[in-house]
């Protein structure tokens, strides 16, 4: 039997759970890795109704769309608040994984699944969701050792995108150095300005584990003082919202009927007029509204003033709610668990959107 851990490994690289937001609590959020697997479900978001429907089913590990902590937490008591849910689900034995935006931006996940539905051509990603925080390591190596310090960077943990490990960039250069008094260079002598073909290698790595990357680039290293820098940035982001084409124009209240035909929820419009580019943000994308030159954008919970500031720079809204916007990707991350383990529970349906028609 597959244990809580087995799974989340074997889901985490199915899902590039590294490409999820910095901001995300994705990953096992409750549980005991060692503990077995055998009932598995998945569900939309963990709220009460589910956490019922979980308990009752004796599931062993519960797979979210939604984090159920998603603000820090410093306690875990019973009540009807997140932190009474996650404590009813450890009582109960139930570990907690959540995809969220890894499943967001995953190719054939929530984005692409929202363009699919609405046969979105010539669909391309913007908006990207930038990761955890990450570092670029750059050092310089005589060329006959350049392998040996990228591999000992690499087994630190740098040069890991996406399914990828040992990613690295190099570059031939000449480096120039005089040593001192006391200097036992590896090539040239004390006192003499010496110049050697050097490699300038470049590698990522989680800010985490940049102090471990470094000691290990400094022990492989050929020379008694190995240059490097260590430099903040942003990179490798996945791209939360998808940009495409409707096959024939049409207007803004057809395309709303069209939306909530499709994907359920009560569309709300913002603009009129006819529209072909389609611009579409599963889940919250009112902060995104500006970042793209769509004729209309599909979202959820967009605001008053940020539907004014859209309409002014020309953009037109379709609002049919936050679930609703998720929903085509929580199917497809249901049916890409069920094949992953096996068989799963489905749970998506329970009580997934807290608004209801009047």
């Amino acid at each position: 039997m597959p244990s809580v851990g087995d799974i989340t490994a074997r889901l985490s690289r199915a899902f590039n759970i590294d490409k999820a937001a910095g901001w995300d609590p994705v990953g096992l959020q409750l549980g005991d890795p060692a503990a077995p697997a055998d009932r598995v479900a998945v569900c939309h978001e963990v709220t009460p109704q589910v956490v019922d429907t979980v308990v009752a089913a004796d599931i062993d590990l519960l797979v979210s769309y939604h984090p159920l902590l998603f603000r820090p937490t410093t306690s875990l008591v019973a009540g009807s608040g997140p932190s009474g849910r996650a404590y009813r689900l450890i009582a109960s034995g139930t570990a907690l994984l959540v995809a969220h935006t890894a499943f967001d931006v995953l190719p054939g996940g929530t984005a692409d699944r929202l363009a699919a539905a609405l046969d979105l051509e010539d669909v391309s990603g913007f908006g990207p969701a930038w990761g955890a925080d990450v570092s670029k390591v750059v050092t310089f190596s005589p060329a006959a050792d350049v392998d040996a310090v990228a591999t000992a960077m690499a087994a630190a943990g740098a040069g890991r995108i996406g399914r990828y490990t040992h990613c690295s960039f190099r570059a031939d250069g000449i480096g120039t150095f005089l040593p001192g008094e006391g200097a036992d260079p590896t090539a040239g002598l004390p006192g003499v300005l010496n110049s050697e073909p050097e490699v300038r290698v470049e590698m990522l790595a989680p800010r985490s584990l940049v102090g471990a990357v470094v000691a290990a680039l400094v022990a492989a290293h050929p020379y008694e003082e190995p240059a490097y820098d260590v430099i903040d940035v942003q990179a490798n982001a996945g791209f939360i919202g998808r940009r495409g084409t409707l096959r024939a124009e049409t207007t803004v209240e057809q395309l709303a009927a069209v939306v909530a035909d499709r994907i359920g929820g009560v569309a709300r419009i913002a603009g009129t007029g006819t529209v072909r580019t389609v611009a579409l943000i599963p889940g919250s994308g009112g902060a995104m509204l500006r970042e793209t030159d769509a004729d209309v954008v599909v979202t959820g919970d967009v605001s008053h003033h940020q539907a004014r500031d859209a309409l002014a720079g020309g953009t037109r809204i379709i609002d049919p709610g936050h679930a609703a916007t998720e929903r085509p990707g929580v199917r497809a991350l249901y049916a890409a668990v069920a094949k992953s383990v096996g068989t799963a529970l489905d749970f998506t349906n329970v009580d997934p959107d807290p608004w209801k028609e009047a």
